[in-house]
C-alpha cells in the first residue's frame, strides 16, 4: 500500500519512524523501492522522507522538551541514565547526527529525547536532524536509481567505504557545529 503511495507513503513512514515508533530500515527500504521502480520520483521521494523526518523528531523532541526533564532526572539516578547524561553533555548534537545519518539502524529516539529534555536549541536540532537526512536520503534515492534492489547488497559489499564517508561527514558536521556555536558564543549569544 505505502509503494502504491510512492512518496506520500515515504512521508507517512517517516513520521511515524521519528516518533520513535521503530520501523527499523522500512523507510530505506520504501525509498530504495520507490527511486528503484519510479527513477523520476526518487528525489521527490527523498524530500518526502526528509520532512517526514524532520517533523516526526519535532513532535518528539517538543513532548520531551515539555516534560522530559522530570522523566530524564529520574533516571540519570540510574547507571546508565547518567552515563546517558554525560555522553549527551559531551557529544552533544552529534549523538542524533550519527544514527540520523546511519545506514546501519541506530536507536535515535533516545538522542532526539535528550536533546528535547535539555533544552538543545531547535534551529540546531532541525539542521543537524536535516543535513544527516539530505545526506542520507538523497544517497539512497541516487543508490537506488542506479542500483534498484540491488542497493542494500552494494551497501553491504562497500562496507567499510560507507562508513568511512559516514565518519568524515560526521566529523565535518561536529566541526561546523563547533563553529558556529564559538562564532555565536564570541558574540554574546548563549547556546
Amino acid at each position: 500500500m505505502l509503494i502504491a503511495l510512492g512518496p506520500l507513503g515515504l512521508l507517512f513512514l517517516s513520521v511515524i519512524d521519528s516518533l520513535g515508533l521503530p520501523i527499523v530500515g522500512g523507510v530505506d527500504a520504501l525509498l530504495v523501492t520507490i527511486a528503484s521502480q519510479r527513477p523520476a520520483q526518487a528525489y521527490f521521494a527523498a524530500v518526502y522522507a526528509i520532512v517526514g523526518s524532520i517533523v516526526g523528531s519535532l513532535v518528539l523532541y517538543g513532548i520531551a522538551r515539555k516534560g522530559g526533564e522530570v522523566l530524564l532526572a529520574k533516571h540519570i539516578g540510574s547507571r546508565r541514565g547518567a552515563r546517558l547524561h554525560i555522553w549527551f553533555q559531551r557529544y552533544g548534537l552529534f549523538t542524533v547526527f550519527i544514527p540520523a545519518v546511519s545506514p546501519i539502524p541506530l536507536p535515535m529516539k533516545v538522542p532526539v529525547f535528550c536533546a528535547g529534555a535539555l533544552q538543545v536549541r531547535i534551529g540546531y536540532f532541525v539542521a543537524v536532524v536535516a543535513v544527516a537526512r539530505v545526506i542520507r536520503y538523497f544517497a539512497l534515492a541516487y543508490l537506488g536509481q542506479r542500483f534498484g534492489r540491488q542497493t542494500f547488497q552494494y551497501l553491504l559489499g562497500h562496507w567499510g567505504l560507507v562508513v568511512s564517508i559516514a565518519a568524515v561527514l560526521a566529523i565535518g558536521a561536529v566541526v561546523a557545529l563547533r563553529l558556529v556555536q564559538r562564532h555565536e558564543a564570541a558574540l554574546g549569544h548563549p547556546e
